[in-house]
C-alpha cells in the first residue's frame, strides 16, 4: 500500500516499520501477541484525513498505522484490542498506539499551550520544558501518537512540527507527570522507533503483562 504523500523515500520508511514491527512480535508475549493479531490498519481516507491535519505526519507513523490502528481499548472486527507496542526513555511506562481517531481528537482537545498549562512555574523551573520545544504552541499543534499504560495521565508521546530554533521539526517529546517535564527524546520518529529496537524493546517487561 503506497500512503498518501509518501515520496522517494517510501522503500526505506517501510523497512524501519516492518523491522520494528517484525521485532516487536518475536519480543511479545503469546497472550498480547494474539490479541494483537485481531488488530486491522486503518483506511486510507483515515490516513488522509490525519495527513490532511498534520501536513507533516511522517511516513513511517502513517505506515504503522496502516498495519495496526490503533491498540488502545481499540475495538475491530475479532475483539476488543488493548496492547502496549511502544516505549520511551522511562522503562517502567509502556505506550500503547492510538488510532487515527484518537490522534484526531486529542489534538482538537488540547487548545492551550504548555505555558498555558504552567503559567508562572514555568519561570520558577524552567528545566520542566527542554530548549527544543516550544512552550508558546497549543499542544494540539503537536500530534499525540501515543498514551502511556496509565491512560496518558502519566506520560504521553507526541511529534512536535513547530520546535524552537534549537530543535527539528518532526523531533518526538515525552511528557511525564509528577515531576512534570517535556523531554525530546529523538529527532524523528524513525529515531524514536530505531531507538526502541536497539534498546531491545525494553518495555515489553514481564511485570507489564503480569
Amino acid at each position: 500500500m503506497r500512503l498518501p504523500g509518501a515520496g522517494s523515500c517510501y522503500i526505506s520508511l517501510m523497512n524501519i516499520v516492518d523491522h520494528y514491527l517484525t521485532g516487536l512480535r518475536q519480543a511479545m508475549p503469546p497472550e498480547p501477541l494474539a490479541e494483537l493479531a485481531l488488530a486491522s490498519g486503518a483506511s486510507a481516507a483515515q490516513l488522509a484525513s490525519l495527513r490532511e491535519t498534520y501536513p507533516l505526519c511522517p511516513d513511517s507513523l502513517l505506515r504503522l498505522l496502516g498495519q495496526y490502528n490503533g491498540t488502545y481499548y481499540q475495538k475491530y472486527a475479532g475483539g476488543m484490542v488493548l496492547v502496549y507496542m511502544l516505549g520511551s526513555d522511562v522503562f517502567e511506562y509502556p505506550y500503547y498506539l492510538s488510532s487515527v481517531e484518537q490522534i484526531l481528537k486529542d489534538g482538537q482537545a488540547n487548545q492551550r499551550s504548555i505555558a498555558d498549562i504552567y503559567g508562572h512555574y514555568l519561570d520558577d523551573d524552567p528545566g520542566i520544558v527542554d530548549a527544543r520545544i516550544d512552550a508558546g504552541i497549543r499542544q494540539g499543534q503537536r500530534l499525540c501518537f501515543s498514551h502511556c499504560m496509565n491512560n496518558g495521565g502519566s506520560s504521553r508521546l507526541y511529534i512536535d512540527f513547530t520546535p524552537t530554533a534549537s530543535g527539528k521539526v518532526g523531533q518526538v517529546v515525552r511528557f511525564l507527570h509528577d515531576p512534570d517535564s517535556y523531554l525530546v527524546i529523538a529527532d524523528s520518529f524513525d529515531s524514536y522507533l530505531q531507538m526502541l529496537i536497539d534498546d531491545g524493546y525494553a518495555f515489553l517487561t514481564d511485570e507489564n503483562f503480569e
